[in-house]
């Protein structure tokens, strides 16, 4: 008996739930009974369940136009238990392949497996730590009306900035206990718990380790954050920019490389200075992150974030523990050294942004590019470096021949027709502010 048939028995489960992330981060899938289950089989989704817009709609001419099937094979390392479900339920993350064997491109899954490729090749391993912040917003059944925190347990609605305030995050204690104890069950290693910035903004993060690893447990976290939410009554959002006063939330990537043979952080020299290579990373990152900004903000919410003095990056500056900067090195040991991307919107896929950040990083050492000094004043104070709105920032990924290379160029040709339908859908709609101040003014 295979080790994923041996651990359902052994918890009797009743249906297992077969998901692969989309390009969004949906969970896309099928609910299947135990004895329906075939993990040798697998099972066969259309390939354009991959590329759906947010709104579920296709880009045309970006799969075959036969629609053809996929085969999902289940990764037996990612199945967990659902432990919101009142039967025994499992979940398991497949990944895709076409019916030769070979992986499908479109697949985030695969994306982020092809960059870990390039470091493997080297004898190296990417460790990656996520910050991710969110908002608690109450329950909101009208898409024109602004968010509103929810009530705590004092019976009001949070007011002001409560930046780690332990007594307002205890206002959701209930919540964040059935947090905890999902997250426990699925094996999920969350660490800090603290109180952001905005109203009712909070941040959970991710002990350190593998970059797929992570990206799984990201994307199980993001839906078991939303469900815990719900039956408390409110509401969980990655949105990048939910309320129009408050700051938005990111998912800050705070990654380094060791070396696999030897176990040591490969950006520090045995003397316990930064190594060319850390100085290598830091160039790439700074060359590259405007050409991958679309997969770090990448709806047209996200460009709301990325704003001046809103705690959020508008360049490619890089500092020490320099919080302005897009690029920020916390101060640590050798042994600990690592970068700090703050570009992600917590909105992202994190199979893509950690792919995107990882190959930034990567392009910089094979081209053993040169960073700029470090910044010891205010980034903000100096221009933007990334495009100001989607469509911008989709055209300057199309062009960057680079990145296609290492992401795959079908991917990259897919994600910019998928987001490029996303933005001419959301250009056709008519905004609030344009009835407000246009109606009968012009």
């Amino acid at each position: 008996m295979s080790l994923i048939s041996e651990w359902l028995r052994e918890r009797r489960i009743t249906e297992v739930e077969c998901v692969t992330p989309d390009f969004t981060g949906i969970a896309r899938g099928k609910i299947v009974p135990r004895e329906k289950f075939n993990e040798d089989d697998g099972m066969r989704l259309p390939q354009v369940v991959l590329v759906q817009t947010v709104t579920g709609e296709y880009a045309e001419g970006i799969t075959p136009s036969t629609d053809p099937d996929m085969v999902l094979i289940p990764d037996p390392n990612t199945i967990r238990l659902v432990p919101w479900a009142k039967d025994p339920v499992a979940q398991v993350i497949h990944d895709c392949f076409h019916f030769d064997g070979t992986p499908v491109e479109l697949s985030p899954r695969y994306v982020l497996r092809r960059v870990l490729k390039l470091y493997e090749d080297r004898g190296w391993e990417p460790v990656v730590a996520p910050e991710m912040e969110f908002y608690l917003v109450d329950i909101n059944r009208d898409p024109d009306l602004p968010l509103q925190p929810p009530l705590g347990r004092t019976g009001r609605p949070e007011t002001g900035r409560k930046a780690y305030s332990i007594d307002a995050v205890n206002e959701y204690d209930d919540l964040f206990e059935d947090v905890y104890d999902y997250c426990d069950a699925q094996g999920l290693q969350i660490d800090t718990l603290i109180h952001e910035v905005g109203a009712c903004q909070m941040e959970i993060n991710f002990l350190h380790g593998n970059a797929l690893e992570l990206a799984d447990q990201i994307f199980l976290f993001k839906r078991t954050v939303r469900e815990a939410a719900i039956r408390h009554q409110m509401y969980a959002t990655f949105m990048a920019k939910p309320m129009e006063h408050e700051p938005g939330s990111a998912m800050h990537i705070h990654m380094s490389v060791v070396d696999k043979t030897s176990g040591k952080n490969i950006y520090s020299n045995d003397d316990g200075q930064p190594s060319t290579v850390f100085y290598q990373s830091i160039a790439g990152m700074q060359k590259y992150f405007p050409a991958v900004i679309s997969l770090f903000a990448p709806f047209v919410n996200s460009y709301r974030r990325l704003t001046r003095y809103y705690a959020a990056p508008i360049n490619v500056q890089w500092g020490f523990d320099n919080r302005t900067c897009g690029i920020r090195i916390p101060y640590s040991t050798p042994a600990a050294r690592r970068i700090e991307n703050r570009v992600p919107g917590v909105d992202c896929n994190p199979y893509l942004a950690l792919a995107a950040t990882l190959a930034c990083a990567y392009l910089g050492i094979v081209e053993a590019l040169e960073p700029t000094e470090p910044l010891t004043g205010d980034a903000y104070s100096l221009p933007f470096a990334f495009a100001r709105e989607l469509e911008g920032a989709i055209n300057q990924l199309a062009e960057c021949a680079p990145i296609a290379e290492v992401l795959g160029e079908k991917f990259i040709t897919a994600y910019c027709a998928v987001k490029q339908s996303e933005y001419i859908e959301y250009a056709k709609v008519i905004s609030p502010w344009e009835r407000k101040h246009l109606l009968l003014h012009v």
